[in-house]
């Protein structure tokens, strides 16, 4: 169990404090009592700079969590491997596929891992541990892997597919979140969560038991979904009883908005730079 949590946004869509710029993407740095993690590293632009400004330093993280295989989340591993990260890497096979998003028009646009984070991962290969099923980075800190998805209304692969000629849809089963026990409750952290939020509720708690989650930080993939989606999405969440929530990156205006309406004082910004604490001793 974690005593003390504290989860810095080192990329992320938009600036929360001065010289930190945003970039569309995110990195989370998870400081858990003596643990460092970093999940995801953004689209590589501003990783190492924003990282510097806030005296963190990126390469001395244990493991790197992977959180899905688009470029927005894996552009910044070479540069993070130039930087001397010698942890674990957890990631799910998928992540290294190809993807791309369909246009109005070809050619349709490629958003799985740049071509510099594949050659940097065969260059310096980390210790790459595979996440298919749930894999334990420490005691209390839990990747989900795979997240099953059972819920009607969350839409997983609208516009996501696998080949240059948008035929094949992606499933998005690299798609994948981390657990974290602290003496609160549970903490879910997303990366985009493309399974669905309530889908990754769910799949969390058959994890993890009675343990109640107290908190949800990360991107909630809600930017382009129906008004009714996001309203249905925020009626479930709160049967969770979570205490706070830190929604940012894909969640969309809208959706945060009303999360704010739902969850009035519960709902706190992670922009780059910002720090949330989830407990402290």
């Amino acid at each position: 169990m974690i005593n003390e949590l504290k989860i810095t946004a080192i990329v992320e869509n938009t600036a929360g404090v001065s010289d930190a710029p945003g970039e569309w993407g995110l990195a989370l740095w998870i400081e858990a009592d003596d643990h460092r993690i970093l999940c995801d590293t953004g689209q590589g632009h501003t990783l190492l700079q924003n990282a510097r400004l806030l005296g963190i330093d990126v390469a001395s993280a244990e493991a790197l969590v992977i959180s899905h295989g688009h470029y927005d989340h894996t552009g910044g591993i070479a540069a993070l491997l130039e930087g001397g990260f010698h942890g674990k890497l957890y990631i799910h096979p998928a992540a290294l596929n190809a993807k791309y998003r369909q246009q109005e028009t070809p050619p349709h646009r490629y958003i799985g891992i740049p071509a510099v984070s594949k050659q940097a991962l065969q260059l310096r290969p980390p210790d790459i541990v595979d996440c298919v099923r749930p894999v334990e980075i420490a005691p209390g800190i839990l990747v989900t892997g795979e997240i099953p998805r059972r819920t009607t209304y969350e839409d997983i692969s609208a516009g996501f597919y696998l080949d240059e000629d948008c035929t094949q849809p992606d499933p998005l089963i690299d798609d994948q979140s981390l657990l974290i026990e602290t003496r609160r409750g549970w903490v879910l952290i997303t990366g985009c969560g493309h399974s669905g939020l309530i889908n990754t509720l769910s799949y969390a708690k058959e994890l993890i038991g009675n343990r109640r989650i107290v908190a949800v930080i990360g991107g909630l993939h809600l930017f382009q979904a129906s008004a009714e989606r996001i309203k249905t999405t925020a009626e479930k969440l709160r049967d969770f009883g979570v205490e706070l929530i830190a929604p940012c990156h894909c969640t969309g205006f809208e959706a945060t908005g009303l999360l704010h309406k739902y969850f009035d004082g519960r709902v706190v910004a992670l922009q780059a730079g910002l720090t949330t604490k989830i407990c402290e001793e």
